[in-house]
């Protein structure tokens, strides 16, 4: 296939219904909890010389008193990549135009016992389509039940695709979600996968439903663990090796993410690449 630009709207249409079903979730555990806080929503427009229509997309920004700070940017985007960046880029070498689209959320939490978590889905297109996403939960004083629910509903919808899914994927996020230079692990993992290949109608059909399982998943089992822990007590101690915590995720984000790259290379905005960041984090 050539003509990926239905299954882009397709696509496109998910992550934004997906967005709008996230969004309402968390803005309702923070009634729950007395807030009122309400995303806000800010447009932008892609940017590229020659390019009519270069697409854009719209972050979303919440601050809270349970989500101390939540984003859930959305975008779809078309352009040409630099000939030095498409080397690098799955199927670009031969053909340097791509489409992306995508959903990609970060939550920082208010209480230490909350973990945070990052969820990202997205499909792409260059010579080459596919499909690549995943979730992980990165909590600073883990809970084994917390892990233990979280691994288990993305290994129960990998196995309603493929028997391989779940170990693959778990592996891949384990290995990708490491700092090297601190020698640990950002979090306590989940699924990552990558280059799931469209090569026909109907890899393109089985690879899209896996994706919005994916989606589904984590708006089952997330919300479920924020609500168990949001009203957990929690020292002085443990705001600190919060803290502490939140600027090892911010050193992977910066030096390692692959996804912070793919935005600044493509032109993205740069508040909703770097909506990652935590909105406070401490060094020794």
């Amino acid at each position: 296939m050539t003509d990926w630009q239905p299954h882009t709207a397709r696509a496109k249409d998910w992550f934004e219904d997906l967005r709008d079903r996230i969004c309402a979730e968390f803005e309702a555990i923070e009634r729950e909890a007395g807030s009122d806080a309400a995303f806000e929503y800010t447009p932008w427009q892609r940017e590229e010389e020659g390019n009519a229509e270069p697409g854009g997309g719209v972050r979303g920004v919440m601050k809270g008193n349970v989500f101390e700070k939540v984003g859930v940017n959305v975008s779809t985007v078309h352009g040409r990549f630099a000939p030095e960046f498409a080397r690098t880029i799955h199927g670009a070498e031969e053909n340097p135009e791509f489409t992306a689209t995508g959903i990609s959320l970060v939550a920082h939490m208010a209480n230490p016992h909350v973990p945070a978590v990052h969820m990202n889905t997205r499909f792409l297109t260059t010579a080459k389509a596919w499909f690549g996403g995943g979730a992980d939960l990165n909590p600073p004083i883990p809970y084994d039940d917390d892990t233990e629910a979280f691994h288990a509903a993305f290994r129960a919808i990998c196995a309603r695709h493929n028997p391989t899914y779940y170990e693959r994927f778990r592996k891949w996020a384990d290995d990708y979600f490491f700092i090297p230079h601190r020698g640990v692990h950002r979090g306590v993992g989940g699924i990552f996968y990558d280059h799931l290949e469209c090569a026909d109608e109907a890899a393109w059909e089985r690879n899209f439903a896996f994706t919005q399982d994916v989606g589904s998943a984590f708006i089952e089992v997330f919300p479920a663990i924020v609500r168990r822990r949001m009203e957990t007590d929690f020292t002085p101690e443990d705001k600190r090796r919060q803290l502490e915590w939140r600027g090892r995720y911010a050193e992977f984000n910066l030096v390692y993410d692959r996804g912070t790259l793919f935005g600044l290379k493509t032109g993205g905005n740069i508040d909703a690449i770097l909506m990652s960041l935590p909105p406070e984090a401490v060094w020794n």
